[in-house]
């Protein structure tokens, strides 16, 4: 109960964005389990032509997507971090930002193989951890320099 007071105490605008992120990540969720990656991304890739009706909005707008897609992710299944950066990409292009996926491997403690996914805005990290957490991952090189 206490969430959806919290919820129908934002702003109108807040809550919209939050429920088309919510809409968002349940859909880039169920294409990753049902499609194959090179399908997703070109769909995302359309998702994330820039609209219209959309301006540049500066820093306070990356903000409040990062807000969203983080917050939208707590109440999707296994939103991983992959999840999380096709869906903050599709949010950062549509408001006229350029956002860069990155994923990178490293080796566990234990050797294990393991696979991260963040996304920068202006050289910055602006989703999946800060540049410390980030920086035992080798990121894969795409040939067209990102995933989307």
């Amino acid at each position: 109960m206490a969430r959806l007071s919290k919820f129908l105490g934002l702003r109108s605008a807040d809550r919209g964005l939050l429920l088309k992120t919510m809409l968002l990540v349940w859909i880039v969720r169920l294409g990753l389990w049902l499609l194959p990656f090179h399908v997703v991304r070109q769909l995302l890739a359309k998702l994330a032509l820039k609209s219209a009706s959309s301006q540049n909005g500066g820093r306070d707008l990356v903000d409040r997507d990062i807000w969203a897609v983080t917050v939208a992710s707590r109440y999707v299944p296994l939103a991983t971090c992959l999840t999380q950066a096709l869906v903050t990409k599709v949010l950062l292009g549509r408001h006229g930002h350029h956002a860069t996926v990155r994923i990178g491997v490293a080796r566990s403690d234990g050797g294990e193989l393991q696979a991260h996914a963040w996304v920068e805005n202006n050289g910055r990290v602006v989703i999946g951890g800060s540049e410390a957490s980030l920086k035992h991952y080798i990121p894969l090189a795409a040939s067209d320099g990102d995933l989307l």
